[in-house]
């Protein structure tokens, strides 16, 4: 057998109802926040790529060095585990009106309410 090919290099990923769940809210702190939290310093078994522009990287890279003067170590991981774990809160909180689906909406052209499956399904 030659080298490598014992190894399956298929990647487990999640299933279709774990993937189209409904987002549910988590718990809400008294701040009026949602306590998602980012994963941290930790092994992780998941992995994505993500590609950004220069300035994009540019951008995290000033974040992180801003952070650190503040005395809030991360590296740049850390960072984008933040973001997510912020956006995705708000997301589950507000819906359609979440700053994510406003700017994705308005990325794509479409008002957000455009959007919605029933909207859709109705015209």
């Amino acid at each position: 057998m030659a080298a490598g090919r014992g190894r399956s290099r298929r990647v487990s990923l999640p299933g279709v109802a774990e993937l189209f769940r409904p987002a549910a809210p988590g718990p809400v702190d008294p701040d009026g926040g949602d306590q998602r939290r980012a994963s941290g310093r930790e092994k992780h078994a998941q992995k994505i790529t993500v590609y950004l522009s220069a300035e994009e990287l540019l951008d995290l890279e000033r974040a992180r060095l801003a952070l650190l003067r503040y005395g809030a170590a991360a590296d740049r991981g850390r960072i984008v585990r933040e973001a997510v774990a912020v956006l995705l809160a708000d997301l589950d909180a507000c819906g359609q009106d979440s700053l994510l689906a406003r700017r994705i909406a308005r990325a794509n052209g479409a008002s957000p309410d455009s959007t919605s499956p029933a909207k859709a399904i109705s015209d």
